[in-house]
């Protein structure tokens, strides 16, 4: 019996050492080479083969100078502020997130670009604690392996932005007709809006709600200092 306890130990050992140095030299690979899926992607195309369709997946990669610097900001300010300031997590939005749901409100989401950049590329959505740990160790990765730029970079170019579309210039052509580099404020701040439902709102006919957002996430663009602010990444 003791063997046996002593050679699942090992197994044990050998397999978390395994992922930990998997994890690092993929991370550390990412950090140079264009990301051209997501594990977001595959879980798509799985998802509509049980349900008896094909998805289109549409998606292409483009370098940091070819996105718009409108988008860059957009994104920002509509998802994580803080971003070039926090180490992969912004505790003070979580607590304040915290605070709002103990007091009646809806509990929101403090899940941080560097978050989101994890979650997306490497792992599946929905909720457990397995993936909460799993996203905690490749955010961790990505702050210590990539620099801020290179995080917003592949986050714009993996994000989901409506069934089959994934990356800023998917999205760019799909909504707009025009290339990433292209969109114009106005347009960036729509994209942007509609990330936390991306499926179900949509960017090019924009409801009240998401006019509303748009509009709030460009006062706030111009509250962050406008593009000097990406000097900062």
């Amino acid at each position: 019996m003791r063997e046996w306890r002593q050679l699942a130990w090992r197994v044990l050992w050998r397999t978390l050492l395994g992922f930990v140095v998997g994890s690092m030299v993929l991370v550390l690979l990412l950090r140079v080479v264009p990301v051209f899926g997501s594990m977001v992607m595959v879980e798509r195309k799985v998802q509509s083969w049980f349900a008896g369709e094909s998805l289109d997946i549409r998606h292409q990669w483009q370098p940091w100078e070819s996105l718009s610097d409108h988008a860059k900001l957009a994104v920002i300010a509509a998802e994580d502020q803080r971003f070039p300031l926090h180490h992969g997590f912004d505790f003070g939005e979580m607590r304040r997130a915290w605070e709002a749901s103990r007091s009646g409100g809806r509990l929101r989401g403090a899940s941080t670009i560097s978050q989101q950049t994890a979650k997306n590329l490497f792992l599946w959505t929905g909720r457990s604690w397995v993936r909460k740990g799993l996203e905690a160790w490749f955010t961790l990765l990505l702050e210590a392996l990539w620099p801020k730029q290179r995080i917003l970079e592949v986050y714009l170019n993996i994000v989901e932005w409506d069934s089959g579309v994934f990356g800023l210039e998917a999205a760019s052509r799909h909504y707009f007709g025009v290339a990433a580099g292209q969109l114009t404020e106005t347009q960036a701040s729509r994209l942007a809006a509609i990330l936390p439902d991306p499926r179900g709102r949509d960017a090019a006919r924009p409801g009240p709600q998401v006019e509303r957002r748009s509009v709030w996430i460009r006062q706030q663009i111009r509250n962050l200092g406008g593009p000097h602010y990406l000097e900062r990444l």
